[in-house]
């Protein structure tokens, strides 16, 4: 029996491939070879002891033990593995689905999941068995009953690591049915240890029936297999001890093979590497609790439309609001750039407008519109489809947003094959044609994630995005992970794309300089509200908000004295456990007078084009060096 080449070096490789292919030969010949022996009575040989026509020696009718453990091989195999398949199939759809349900439904497994853990896995095998009838089919089904819960378990925690990652967010962008993000998405990048949780299973599996079969609730005369054979031969244990413990060494046998199994192909996927890392597990299910129907008026000719937006998550400390009152338009063929520190709230944003907020979020807006339709008023399987079809999402690690169990080919053609209903054959032609259109060769289909590079992957979810023609793309900061030049070739073909598609782009990013040069308008962000709206040309010199023109004046440029420290804003961003009252960039403020630490400044216009939030703006003929400094 030959090995892969991973397991050629192992003793204890050997060993399980020599012991599985014995039972796999003697399921497939025992029967024919022994069964006739197995199953002839001979009254003159009735409850002999071992000799050597009969080295395990008879039974009460006088039929060989030896010849009954070996025929028995087949029956007993086949029960045990039927039972852990059906037990291991049904726990881990019902675990597996934790990672797609909705927020009451996942509540809902989840505690089934925990009620049916409450009780011990034999005792509940016996009792269904009873319930079953005794027989063969009745303590099958009884252990796949009994296995469920553990599976189920094993495999939420498992998906759970899943729930959190960007590839599936990615795909729930999309649009994608729970069927399909369970198959797709879930199952493949968890099967490896749920495989080997199955193959140590069988072994366990194997005893247990055996057990159910001693006790007299499995197999049924005139059928037998190794446990009924055990308790026929325990009568006589003390005066013959062989025909007892023949098929006791069987089970044994049996067993210690499926768990050496088990240890070698677990040692393998150790020796092979960890694989890729996920997020910690948070749940993230589909969607939020969402407001009533009913927003502001609807403002002509806007994709997108956005008022008064607040997003409010639970901390052990208690809730906290990081987004509040943000409000934003964008025009078809616009882009607006979103900027400002880490942790200002523009992911959030951008997640609360595309409905994957994490779980336990609430989201609250006066006004929620996409390519003019209110998304508050849209039944749940609309307005997922609207979402999936007018929006598109890039994500800022395309590592993690690109399911790595999956070629690009899937990842690309799943979409459009589940909104618009395509062939495979359509789906990939199209998919080619984004390819194209970003850059990449069609042979990029056949590749996984793994194969490509940092700007590769973001052309591909670029691709995946353009897949299903949105009328506005989300890019959330895409060029962080990338080197300038890459930077440069994903502004330039998100610039081709909004001039041939005339898609909206909001562009999240915290460098002030790449926005300031890509995008049309800017919206700046701190401690979870817009302070500022103003044209890109006049980011330089024309921002009027002391925070803009201390993160201008953060920038380095080539002109800059080495000798001196790079600028920086002092102080941190405000502690959204314990909000003040007044304008949250008080206490950094070099500006700031009594009145700010009192009085929240409202977004008001000093322009057309030209908004700002506070109370003493910058004069425009101030250097913003000299402001960072002072």
């Amino acid at each position: 029996m030959s090995l892969p080449p991973g397991l050629r070096r192992t003793p204890m490789a050997w060993a399980a491939a020599v012991m599985l292919a014995s039972l796999v030969v003697l399921a497939l010949v025992g029967p024919l070879v022994w069964g006739a022996a197995a199953d002839r009575p001979d009254a003159s040989a009735v409850l002999q002891g071992p000799s050597v026509g009969h080295p395990f020696g008879t039974d009460n009718l006088g039929r060989d033990v030896l010849a009954r453990v070996l025929t028995a091989t087949r029956p007993s195999l086949l029960l045990a593995l039927a039972a852990v398949l059906l037990g291991a199939g049904a726990g881990i759809l019902l675990g597996a689905s934790t990672a797609v349900l909705g927020r009451r439904a996942r509540r809902l497994t989840a505690g089934l999941i925990n009620l049916l853990l409450a009780f011990p896995a034999l005792l509940v095998a016996m009792f269904l068995a009873v319930v079953f009838g005794a027989g063969a089919a009745g303590a099958m089904l009884a252990l796949a009953a009994a296995g469920v819960p553990g599976f189920a378990r094993l495999t939420q925690t498992l998906a759970a690591g899943v729930a959190g990652t960007d590839h599936l967010a990615a795909a729930r962008v999309l649009g994608l049915g729970r069927l399909r993000l369970l198959g797709r998405h879930v199952l493949p990048n968890i099967a490896e240890p749920l495989l080997l949780s199955t193959t140590t299973a069988a072994g366990t599996s194997l005893v247990a029936l055996s057990g159910l079969s001693f006790l007299g609730l499995g197999v049924q005369p005139p059928g037998y297999d190794w446990g009924q054979l055990l308790n026929q031969g325990l009568d006589r244990v003390y005066a013959e001890p062989l025909p007892a413990l023949a098929p006791g060494l069987a089970i044994l046998y049996a067993a210690l093979a499926f768990q050496l199994l088990g240890e070698v192909l677990a040692g393998n996927a150790a020796r092979r590497g960890p694989a890729p890392r996920m997020p910690a597990p948070t749940p993230a299910p589909w969607g939020s609790p969402r407001p009533k129907a009913g927003g502001g008026p609807a403002e002509e000719g806007l994709v997108l439309q956005v008022e008064d937006l607040h997003v409010e998550l639970p901390t052990p400390d208690g809730p906290i609001r990081p987004v509040h009152g943000v409000s934003l338009a964008l025009r078809p063929g616009e882009i607006v750039g979103l900027v400002g520190e880490s942790g200002s709230g523009k992911s959030l944003t951008a997640l609360a407008i595309a409905d994957l907020l994490p779980y336990g979020a609430r989201v609250s807006r006066r006004t929620l519109r996409l390519l003019g339709a209110d998304l508050a008023a849209l039944a749940p399987k609309e307005r997922d489809r609207h979402l999936a079809t007018g929006l598109a999402m890039i994500f800022q690690n395309p590592a993690s947003a690109l399911n790595p169990a999956l070629r690009v080919a899937t990842q690309l053609t799943e979409a459009v094959r589940a909104h618009r209903g395509a062939s495979r054959a359509q789906a990939t032609a199209e998919a080619a044609e984004a390819l194209r259109r970003v850059a990449l060769p069609p042979a990029v289909l056949r590749s996984r994630p793994h194969q490509l590079s940092g700007g590769q992957r973001q052309r591909v979810m670029i691709a995946s995005g353009l897949m299903v023609r949105p009328g506005l793309i989300i890019a959330d900061e895409p060029t962080t992970a990338l080197d300038v030049t890459v930077q440069r070739e994903i502004t330039r073909l998100l610039s081709e794309i909004r001039r041939d598609t005339s898609a909206a782009i909001l562009f999240i990013s915290h460098d002030v300089a790449l926005v300031g040069e890509f995008c049309e308008s800017i919206l700046v962000m701190y401690a979870g509200t817009i302070v500022e709206t103003l044209p890109a040309d006049r980011l330089a010199d024309g921002a009027r908000h002391p925070y803009t023109r201390a993160l201008v004046a953060s920038v380095p440029d080539l002109t800059a004295d080495r000798d001196r420290p790079l600028p920086t804003i002092d102080g941190a961003p405000p502690d959204p456990l314990t909000p003040a009252p007044g304008c949250p960039f008080e206490p950094r403020c070099p500006r700031r007078r009594g009145h700010c630490a009192d009085h929240t400044p409202p977004l008001e216009d000093l322009a057309a084009d030209h908004r700002v939030a506070c109370w003493y703006p910058v004069p425009v003929a101030a250097d913003p060096e000299t402001v960072a400094a002072s």
